[in-house]
């Protein structure tokens, strides 16, 4: 996997909103914050455009990332928010002079579409917070990003948890939202599973769906092939009445059962304030222990 260059102080960062639509003051926030990082902002011609759902046509939407990616001098996309949209534009972008001159390409939940693309073509990314949440972030979820972005060495640390399954394992590190994930199984954007790290993270799911999400990956194979899995944030999930009857880590580990890999739940990355930057591709290593878990590049 490629490694796009570490950013230096006065390299231009381009924020697009490829999906749901965004009020401006989040993009504005977040533009202050990266500037007093250091780095050069600008903001795409139709990153605060509303249409219906979106932040903009499927055309304006394409023509701003197009932009970004044939852009030379832009050395990190920053994604101001997911939601829903990415897939509509995927296959309509020209990916030619972003391989030619790779760079960055930050965010999470929907953007995840986007990071599949990337692995398909060989370069890292960054799954990591957007413009939406900067103003509510832990102070870990934005120095991550900064340190991502500038080649700096970092580690994340985990909690320790019950349902946790110890281990030590090492691979490329791969995943995003689970819902995206399972949406691409079957198409030619999908991650190659096999020794990796899988991380996985989703938001206000019914638990028989993530059953369900879960049961098609492990039909697929996919449990077998990997050497870890990662569980970040599962948030607002939602229970049927009557009750489902398991907790999302029950139906996780039943599909894991007989799986000797390491496991750990809680991790500080997904639809949560603390979402820690990972780099998406790398090579890392994953231990789970009594005190926790850690995540380390190497």
């Amino acid at each position: 996997m490629y490694k796009p260059n570490a950013l230096a102080k006065g390299d231009l960062i381009f924020i697009v909103s490829p999906a749901k639509s965004i009020e401006a003051q989040h993009i504005s926030h977040a533009k202050k914050t990266m500037e007093d990082w250091g780095y050069k902002v600008e903001i795409s011609k139709h990153a605060s455009n509303r249409r219906n759902y979106f932040s903009g046509s499927d055309n304006e939407r394409l023509s701003d990332l197009q932009k970004a990616l044939d852009d030379s001098k832009v050395k990190a996309i920053v994604c101001a928010r997911g939601g829903y949209g990415s897939v509509r534009i995927l296959d309509e972008l020209n990916w030619s002079g972003f391989k030619t001159h790779p760079k960055w390409l930050v965010g999470f939940s929907d953007i995840t579409v986007f990071h599949l693309r990337c692995a398909i073509l060989g370069i890292m990314s960054l799954h990591a917070t957007m413009p939406l949440n900067f103003a509510s972030n832990s102070k870990e979820a934005l120095s991550t990003l900064d340190a991502a972005l500038s080649g700096k060495q970092f580690e994340i640390n985990a909690p320790s948890s019950s349902f946790n399954k110890a281990g030590l394992a090492s691979g490329k590190l791969i995943g995003g939202n689970l819902s995206i994930i399972f949406s691409l199984l079957g198409t030619q954007d999908r991650f190659d599973f096999e020794k990796g790290i899988l991380f996985l993270e989703d938001l206000s799911e019914q638990l028989y769906h993530l059953d369900r999400m879960f049961f098609a990956l492990k039909k697929a194979g996919i449990f077998n092939k990997i050497n870890g899995l990662i569980i970040g944030g599962m948030t607002d999930l939602k229970d049927t009445t009557p009750s489902f009857g398991m907790t999302y880590e029950e139906i996780i580990l039943e599909k894991m059962k007989g799986i000797a890999v390491p496991i750990c739940f809680n991790f500080p990355s997904g639809h949560i304030d603390d979402n820690r930057a990972m780099i998406l591709g790398a090579p890392v290593e994953f231990n789970v222990n009594s005190y926790g878990a850690t995540l380390r590049y190497v």
